[in-house]
């Protein structure tokens, strides 16, 4: 079918108005591959809480214990399938199949996401990473020169780097600041004192990470938004600190309404605890903070329409507006609702205390262990996810490659100060931490 003729038929041509979202669904379901729009695979949902079940769903090899699946997700059998769907429909047919989806799918992805994450599914940016939304939002900030980006010590090379080449090429003003001197130590009133203490009124921006990946600390989000409120009552309109925060460690385990945290932008890929496709990502922003933000990729949604005159911006979701544009790896970002569907079967909250309950009996032998120190904060309430310690007289590289040849996979922390680090997941069972425990005891 020739794209012009396919825009015409659909509305978007020069002079035309824009079809409703139930005209373009009708034409969609009309002009599907030629083996007919009949849908996803079918997967039998699990079982809320049923690990065993989640476990099979995945090709991961049996032949290690994983402990580093938060760094990439293997992708259980439903995302799989209906990656496996969109590529055959792409392959057999790729203009039709492309232009029955484009219209709506984007906004059917969104919604996928808000019905798990919260907030409204307009408000929701697609990505292909946390990288590339962390970079999206920090480049794309309204700010004056003067006025100024705080983050924290303990963020991400990505945060890092997507401040430093704003500052770079906008003269932008970032200063960092410790949140805490000793993970082992951190507390809320702390956390909370240290941010307040560091806000100048030519603050703007306060960016942060839910968990840190160096330490496995959680921050008290909630908290530090609570602080930042209350700053934000003694000031202007145009004077008001965004808060926002790369969630991705966090995402995927806490059972939490992101629209509920208290910040105003929320950054998080979807390929590692929420075990969405590998490439994808989003970003959920309020829709005061997205008025404050700027487009930095065109996009590819009803903004083209704008941009044809046949549409006004106003009318056109922001999410959708600042989702990059292009053409992507349609049959990764497409699969991504059957991650969100797969965790809502298992339960947000049986999520939650499953990990945190792994995380807990791995933290506690490791304390038992005289030549091991540990980092991350016991208290659940302080951290998730990730367990980060030291073996005496070891390099964290070392206690890695060791571990890998005793069939316990395991990462260490890409940082300036690097610990060895253990992720359990839903993937994993009470055994196999014990397992790994004991290579660890092994090594004293």
């Amino acid at each position: 079918m020739l794209r012009r003729q396919f825009l015409n038929r659909l509305g978007l041509g020069l002079g035309a108005t824009f079809l409703t979202t139930k005209q373009a669904l009708a034409f969609a379901s009309d002009s599907a591959s030629s083996k007919g729009n009949s849908g996803l695979p079918s997967t039998e949902p699990i079982s809320p809480a049923d690990w065993k079940a989640l476990r099979d769903l995945f090709p991961l090899t049996q032949d290690y214990i994983q402990l580093a699946t938060f760094l990439l997700a293997s992708h259980p059998k439903p995302v799989s399938d209906a990656i496996n769907y969109h590529r055959k429909a792409l392959d057999e047919n790729p203009a039709d199949y492309w232009h029955s989806k484009y219209l709506t799918i984007d906004g059917d992805i969104a919604k996928s996401a808000a019905d798990y994450m919260g907030g409204d599914p307009k408000c929701i940016a697609l990505t292909d990473s946390t990288t590339m939304g962390l970079g999206l939002v920090y480049s794309g900030l309204l700010l004056n020169p003067d006025e100024e980006i705080l983050h924290t010590t303990h963020d991400h090379y990505s945060t890092d780097m997507s401040l430093a080449h704003r500052a770079k090429r906008t003269g932008a003003k970032v200063r960092q600041i410790d949140l805490y001197e000793n993970a082992w130590e951190v507390s809320v009133d702390d956390v909370c004192k240290r941010l307040k203490s560091s806000i100048q009124p030519q603050t703007r921006v306060f960016a942060c990470t839910w968990v840190h990946s160096s330490t496995g600390v959680k921050l008290p989000v909630s908290d530090m938004a609570d602080v930042i409120k209350d700053i934000n009552k003694s000031r202007g309109e145009d004077e008001q600190i965004l808060f926002c925060v790369d969630g991705v460690h966090g995402f995927g385990i806490e059972d939490q309404d992101v629209s509920k945290l208290g910040c105003d932008f929320f950054i998080a890929g979807t390929h590692k605890w929420i075990f969405g496709p590998r490439g994808t990502g989003v970003i959920w922003g309020t829709e005061q903070a997205w008025q404050r933000s700027e487009v930095v990729i065109p996009s590819f949604s009803a903004s083209y329409d704008v941009w044809l005159g046949n549409l006004t911006q106003d009318k056109v979701p922001v999410g959708e507006h600042m989702t990059p544009g292009g053409f992507h790896s349609f049959e990764h970002r497409w699969a991504l609702p059957e991650a969100f569907k797969l965790h809502q079967q298992l339960g947000k909250a049986n999520v939650q205390q499953r990990i945190h309950q792994l995380n807990t009996q791995t933290k506690e032998g490791l304390a038992k262990m005289s030549h091991v120190k540990l980092h991350t904060p016991m208290a659940t309430e302080i951290s998730s996810g990730l367990v980060c310690f030291e073996v005496d007289g070891m390099h964290p590289e070392e206690v890695v490659k060791t571990l890998h040849g005793k069939g316990v996979i395991m990462s260490n922390t890409p940082y300036r100060k690097t610990y060895a680090r253990f992720a359990p997941s839903l993937l994993n069972n009470e055994k196999e931490i014990d397992v790994a425990l004991a290579q660890i005891r092994a090594l004293a």
